[in-house]
């Protein structure tokens, strides 16, 4: 069992930038794949990034050249940089976790999810 513990989220302007963290429980941690999904209401939960236990990263197009995923196994925390943020980058974020060596973009194929933490951004 893996659980995982979101924080860093907040309220930020657009074009500011916040760094998310998951703190993953678990000895097995560098060989999952990791990932963020986040959620606006009224939409469906949507994949932002992934990293896998080989550190190959995969964004969302909607993200790339803003955000990067990266990982300390040491620390068993994964982390979301997020740069020039804009209103639409509204959602509250998850961390999600599963022992596979893809990165896959449906929220159906993780195992593990965080309990999310609220990123808001102004305009």
């Amino acid at each position: 069992q893996v659980q995982l513990v979101e924080s860093g989220g907040g309220l930020v302007q657009a074009g500011g930038s916040l760094r998310l963290s998951c703190a993953a429980s678990g000895r097995t941690f560098s060989n999952y794949a990791m990932g963020w999904f986040r959620q606006a209401p009224g939409k469906e939960r949507e994949f932002v990034a992934g990293i896998n236990r080989n550190m190959r990263t995969d964004y969302a197009d909607s993200v790339k050249g803003r955000f990067t995923i990266s990982r300390d196994n040491a620390k068993n925390t994964v982390y979301l940089q997020m740069n020039s943020l804009k209103p639409e980058d509204t959602a509250v974020y998850y961390c999600a976790g599963d022992s596979t060596y893809y990165v896959l973009a449906s929220p159906g194929s993780w195992s593990y999810w965080g309990q999310g933490t609220q990123v808001t951004v102004s305009s």
